[in-house]
């Protein structure tokens, strides 16, 4: 940890390595910075498994594959019997987050990865159907992918967002560039929408999550 750093950088330093990775999750990790999939950060990694198990999560849908870091992640607090689904305009990247989910112990059966647009595979996935759904991709869709989260999840079930904070740029109004925007707006949506109780946790970069609470 740096010596120089502010209180607060050094409590959110303390937070995030909290959160240790094994190797093969650094080895997932080393293999996204390498092809220019920024992984997820190890604390909204944990974050997301506590939330898998805390819901006992048996259907879960990923927005962003990467190369299986938040996979990973994912299915370490889902049920055993439980499965994935990983949308991803990748294939590559699919390719590598198979290799880190085969190497991490999981059945091929335990993952479903898909190749295409988000907002083309979400709209054919059922109604009512997932405990979770996580995201981590194309900002400016994040809108349309909570819309479909919320059609998507059951009563109980959890929607989370990475990138929430976005670099330190959704909290200075002056920052006006699309993506942050969009991130911005994404939590105007959330916290005005009575079917959702909203929850910003500030680990790595920002996750944003709600609980439906009403269908």
């Amino acid at each position: 940890m740096d010596s120089a750093a502010s209180p607060v950088e050094a409590t959110l330093a303390y937070a995030e390595e909290f959160h240790p990775e094994d190797e093969i999750l650094r080895a997932a990790r080393a293999r996204g910075v390498e092809v220019g999939a920024t992984p997820i950060q190890p604390g909204v990694g944990a974050a997301l498994c506590f939330l898998a198990t805390a819901i006992t999560a048996k259907s879960v849908v990923e927005v962003g594959t990467g190369c299986g870091v938040s996979g990973l992640w994912l299915l370490r607090g889902m049920r055993p019997d439980g499965t994935l689904t990983s949308v991803d305009v990748e294939p590559e990247h699919q390719r590598l987050a198979r290799q880190a989910f085969s190497q991490a112990g999981f059945a091929g059966g335990r993952t479903r990865l898909i190749t295409g647009r988000a907002l083309d595979v979400l709209p054919r996935l059922s109604d009512g159907g997932y405990d979770l759904v996580f995201a981590d991709a194309a900002k400016q869709e994040y809108a349309d992918y909570l819309a479909e989260a919320v059609r998507l999840l059951r009563v109980g079930g959890i929607v989370a967002f990475d990138n929430a904070l976005w670099h330190d740029r959704v909290a200075d109004p002056s920052r006006r560039d699309p993506d942050t925007v969009a991130i911005r707006e994404l939590g105007k949506l959330i916290r005005a929408d009575d079917r959702l109780r909203p929850l910003l946790i500030p680990l790595g970069d920002g996750l944003l999550t709600a609980i439906k609470i009403a269908a």
